[in-house]
């Protein structure tokens, strides 16, 4: 549906039920897209996120020469023409605000062996930073042109290959800009070894992209944790097992509705969830909300998980640093558990699509609630939600869905909206049909009840 500027969310009236299917997962597809893309024959991505970010990263790549088209409402995606890419010509590439895009691409026209390509994104986008991922390609003999600011976009990466050697990234900005290093190691002139700054990356990230790396053929790539450390060998290029690659659904997506439940009653399945040792760590969402007993323990079926409320409504103390995408989806629900929520290890959400925590503070208190801001944590303690809010999404999707869960809340006691989302239409980054599936249960849910 065609998303007005403010979005009134409609109470759910009757308990959730029905079945939800997330869309394919934004890193892993677009991680997916890159490893495509280092192979030396096509592969075909099924499952992939048809979103604004996998759109801005596809398009990259047929401006770098690659084939990809796309079918099935864009959710298959076939990467081809390898042989052909980076002409000896250039090219800007536009990523928008998405920074796997950014930085993705980045990484891949360094290791190309020519051609000049400029990368841009949007004012936003030019504040995320991009230097940890810059100066360890550099480090490799990158020529890579800051046009802005140094170590933000935009960028010129004159291409000319990478050298092997000994580098250390500061990826505390960013797991991605460690993960872009790593994917496009294998094409250095030797071996590359990767050094960590501080230790200071989410390990569970680290280990995606290594799962994946090693799904798309890769074998020389070992990780050391503690101090964290990686060696890859020189391979001239992939190869996808059988050609193909199934893009798991988004775990980051899925925690609205793992939440569901707590605020409206009822129970979900959401299939494939947590189904053959995923490779996404937001799973440890569900996880840790079972473990506090704010979900039932967790239900498993052939095809997924089944997700209802548990018997705690109290606030919980978590550390949220290996599955920070989902602290959202905690703090937009506090308002209604029992007792203080405190959510730590989020300081690098400062620098995502926007500052998390400062808006997350800011959106909570005009909905009545006491907030507690620190560099890298939030206090939330409950007080009684104030009616007729619009909360504001910052152009950041993980708000506008979370608070939108929170809105499923019937708080007046008669079905009526008491709570509305700002610039609703910014979900189309990752999730561009999440308040039409929100709507659908929403009225399953009640004539279900209707037709009993």
């Amino acid at each position: 549906m065609a998303l007005p500027d403010i979005l009134p969310i409609q109470p759910f009236t009757r308990p959730a039920r029905g079945i939800v299917t997330p869309p394919g997962s934004k890193s892993l597809t677009n991680r997916a897209l890159l490893l495509a893309a280092l192979c030396d024959r096509p592969v075909t991505l099924n499952g992939a996120l048809d979103s604004e970010d996998t759109r801005l990263m596809a398009e990259a790549l047929r401006q770098l020469g690659y084939k990809v088209d796309a079918s099935d409402g864009a959710t298959t995606l076939r990467v081809s023409g390898q042989d052909k890419a980076f002409p000896d010509s250039s090219a800007k590439l536009e990523v928008g605000l998405a920074g796997t895009a950014a930085r993705f691409l980045t990484a891949l026209c360094a290791a190309a062996p020519r051609g000049t390509w400029q990368i841009d994104g949007t004012p936003q986008m030019r504040r995320r930073p991009m230097r940890g991922l810059i100066d360890a390609l550099r480090a490799l003999g990158a020529d890579i042109r800051c046009l802005g600011g140094d170590g933000f976009l935009p960028v010129e990466v004159r291409s000319h290959g990478l050298n092997g050697g000994s580098v250390t990234v500061d990826a505390r900005e960013s797991s991605q800009l460690l993960s872009a290093l790593l994917m496009v190691a294998p094409r250095a002139s030797g071996p590359v070894e990767v050094a960590v700054a501080d230790n200071a990356v989410r390990a569970s990230f680290a280990e995606m992209t290594l799962s994946m790396m090693r799904r798309f053929g890769l074998e020389g790539v070992s990780m050391q944790k503690d101090p964290m450390r990686f060696r890859v060998t020189p391979q001239r290029a992939y190869a996808c097992t059988g050609d193909t690659f199934s893009v798991e659904g988004d775990a980051s997506s899925a925690s609205y509705f793992v939440a569901l439940p707590l605020v409206a009653g009822g129970s979900l399945e959401i299939p494939g969830y947590g189904i053959d040792r995923p490779l996404q760590g937001d799973t440890a969402f569900a996880m840790l909300l079972e473990q506090s007993g704010l979900i039932a323990p967790l239900s498993r079926n052939a095809t997924g998980q089944v997700f209802s409320a548990g018997p705690s409504r109290k606030g919980i103390d978590a550390n949220f640093r290996e599955f920070s995408d989902t602290f959202l989806t905690l703090a937009a629900i506090a308002p209604l558990l029992k007792g203080p929520t405190r959510i730590t290890g989020i300081a690098h959400t400062r620098r995502q699509e926007t500052d998390r925590i400062a808006g997350m503070a800011a959106e909570l208190r005009k909905l009545g609630q006491e907030v507690a801001e620190e560099d890298g944590a939030l206090t939330i303690t409950p007080r009684p939600l104030r009616a007729g809010v619009t909360v504001y999404s910052h152009g950041d999707h993980r708000f506008a869905m979370s608070f939108a869960i929170l809105g499923c809340h019937d708080l007046n006691g008669d079905g009526s909206p008491w709570l509305s989302i700002k610039d609703p239409a910014c979900c189309a980054k990752t999730y561009p049909t999440f308040f039409d599936v929100l709507e659908n249960l929403r009225k399953n849910s009640a004539a279900e009840k209707a037709n009993r």
